[in-house]
């Protein structure tokens, strides 16, 4: 290098070095003083906010489980307290907003359109509490769906539901000011869950348990699946339910109608692929156990109860038109009652209602009209008697009926001794066959030989039959518009006229027909595929004009209806493919029904095979896995129904005699 260079060089050098100490000096010079004096800001370090003239206190606290973990619980004292009872209810839905839904130093507009209960509290001046379940908004630890009970295989933990609500039961009693340390638990849906794990070794200071439309059995009737037929409009709320801990992840839908969301989609593996969620863990369940196996077997709350001794006096409510959880409070009832040998243990009420429309206006579901608040009797004749009994000191006698059930079509309440006995006394049930016979008649004749023996429809994958009237908005916040809670009372006559739907129909009645109980469906039937689903409806056809309320004439109301998966014909637990072009049998239990066709009206039955989008379509090829059924598995076939002497297709009445 020439010695010029090298001078160039060091002075580049040494310019850099001063360039550098001089901006750290600039750094670590004193920030330059304001030009202008400090303006304060307004709000205070800390406030507290002046609310002696509310008639209530509203506290949430942290109460620890056995294992550390702490659940955050709101606690509403009113003014009027003293020496009252506790009604508690356990959520994963945010505590703190069911308690807040308004600001106002008054409960009750304070806690109404969330609470369930605000009338009863008022009245009668209970405490009550709300609290995040684990894994949930304000609570710690992990949240897992329809947590299984502890120290079993599918949970190795020593804390489940039953054990967080024996905790938190127990801290109630003895921290709570005012209270008379009596805590009954109750809920709907999920919430009506946990009133269920409640009575698990329950705590001493439980006195009353009511579920309300519980989540019992997510494969054989519930949430998840029907007989093995997936819900899979259910997949947003397993979307929101799993993606965070406060749901702050919502669904969302480039459709208007969710028919062509799945449809475009193809299964309802594709669906949740296409939104993310396959990190979601109860969603990897589900797709890991699509048949009835261990996975779902130990979890269903009413094989669990049913080996459960009685020590809590419980009131299970359901809803004849339960669009969500129809199967739970019937299933539970049923594992429960036997063992209730002195009467006064296991009580019922059944109402003609939606989920949930217990505690809303129970005055009308859809196009059908009731002449009282169904649901207002309910609460004041059934519920309040039963949580005054149970809760408060120097309990007033308990006068209810253990089983209190609606009577559609001839709408009235009937207080029974059990579930079901068709009436008060003096009647029976006798299982009655409806056949289905030949030139779309149904009768209680048995077929007589002739005819062609049978009737034929084309099942297409590529057209399924919507399970109501499109457009068919999404369900929740998605759609605000959606009518989901009214679907299973929709007008069926839209199906009826598709090729693709059977319809059967007796004459005009002359007399009633009462039933109460379950149906069971008897279907001898062929497809020509190796798998198939299969719909069938029990439906009241009002008659053709209807005088003080037109829009009812011809109204094809549905009384039950369900669907079966047939690859679980012999076995819900081992699925095999369908032996094709074979006339087979299939039976399976309809949800219970409580209902008079009056005369005047017909009794009309529909067989289809696919019900969609709310379950997802059956490829009618068999596949290991219809969760992950690709589009060139989607089949047509030529489904069969037969009614000949040996090969009769029947619907078994529960008929009062």
């Amino acid at each position: 290098m020439k010695p010029a260079s090298v001078v160039h060089l060091a002075q580049r050098v040494a310019l850099a070095i001063g360039s550098a100490l001089l901006l750290a000096t600039a750094w670590a010079a004193p920030p330059p003083q304001p030009k202008y004096p400090d303006y304060p800001g307004e709000i205070p370090t800390h406030f507290q906010p002046a609310t002696g003239s509310f008639d209530y206190t509203r506290r949430i606290v942290q109460i620890p489980m056995r294992d550390g973990v702490k659940l955050n619980t709101v606690i509403i004292v009113p003014r009027c307290a003293n020496h009252s009872g506790i009604l508690l209810t356990r959520t994963p839905y945010n505590a703190d907003a069911m308690t807040s839904k308004n600001a106002s130093g008054h409960l009750g507009p304070m806690l109404e359109g969330y609470d369930n209960v605000t009338h009863i509290i008022l009245a009668d001046c209970y405490i009550r509490v709300v609290q995040d379940i684990r894994g949930k908004y304000g609570s710690q630890g992990g949240y897992v769906m329809n947590r299984p009970l502890a120290h079993g295989t599918l949970n190795p933990t020593p804390v489940d539901d039953a054990t967080d609500a024996y905790d938190t039961i127990e801290w109630l009693a003895r921290n709570v000011p005012k209270s008379n340390g009596k805590v009954c638990i109750l809920g709907i849906s999920y919430d009506g869950f946990e009133p269920l794990m409640a009575l698990v070794n329950p705590a001493p200071a439980l006195k009353c348990s009511v579920p309300m439309n519980p989540m019992v059995d997510g494969w054989m009737g519930d949430d998840w699946f029907h007989n093995g037929a997936f819900r899979e409009q259910n997949i947003p709320y397993v979307y929101e339910q799993e993606a965070s801990r406060d749901n702050k992840f919502k669904w969302w839908s480039d459709y208007y109608d969710d028919y062509d969301l799945y449809m475009n989609a193809g299964s309802a593996g594709a669906v949740a692929d296409r939104h993310g969620m396959q990190s979601l863990g109860f969603w990897k369940k589900l797709v890991a156990h699509p048949a009835y196996d261990a996975f779902w077997q130990s979890q269903a709350m009413d094989k669990i109860l049913a080996k459960q001794p009685l020590k809590v006096p419980t009131l299970v409510v359901g809803g004849l038109w339960d669009q969500e959880d129809i199967y739970g409070a019937l299933a539970v009832y049923r594992a429960m009652e036997p063992k209730d040998t002195g009467n006064d243990m296991v009580y019922l009420a059944l109402g003609p209602w939606y989920h949930g429309q217990e505690i809303a206006d129970g005055t009308h579901l859809g196009a059908i009209r009731f002449p009282t608040d169904t649901a207002k009797e309910f609460r004041e004749n059934v519920l309040r008697p039963f949580l005054a009994h149970y809760l408060k000191d120097n309990a007033p006698p308990l006068d209810i009926a253990p089983v209190t059930a609606y009577v559609t079509g001839a709408d009235h309440w009937e207080q029974l001794k059990k579930w079901p006995a068709g009436c008060a006394s003096g009647c029976t049930i006798e299982p009655t066959p409806l056949y289905l016979e030949a030139q779309s008649k149904l009768g209680f004749a048995a077929p007589a030989a002739g005819g062609t023996g049978y009737d034929q429809y084309v099942s297409d994958p590529a057209h399924p039959v919507p399970y109501r009237q499109r457009p068919i908005l999404a369900i929740g916040e998605v759609s605000p518009r959606s009518t989901w809670h009214e679907w299973l009372v929709d007008n069926q006559s839209f199906a009826s006229g598709r090729p693709d739907v059977l319809t059967y129909e007796t004459d005009v009645l002359t007399k009633p027909v009462k039933i109460s109980g379950r149906p069971l469906v008897h279907l001898v039937a062929s497809t020509s595929g190796t798998d198939s689903d299969w719909v069938v409806k029990l439906i009241d056809v009002y008659p053709d004009q209807v005088a003080d309320d037109e829009e009812m004439g011809g109204y094809q109301l549905a009384i039950a209806m369900d669907i079966f998966r047939g690859r679980y014909r012999t076995s819900l637990s081992q699925p095999a493919p369908l032996q094709a072009n074979a006339p087979l049998k299939y039976e399976f239990a309809l949800p219970a029904a409580n209902h008079v066709f009056l005369p005047g009206h017909r009794i009309m039955v529909q067989v289809q095979s696919s019900w969609f989008p709310l379950y997802d379509r059956n490829p009618q090829k068999f596949v290991p896995n219809i969760f992950r059924a690709r589009p060139g598995d989607y089949i047509e076939a030529t489904q069969k129904v037969f009614h000949t002497p040996g090969q009769e297709s029947y619907v078994t009445l529960p008929l009062v005699k």
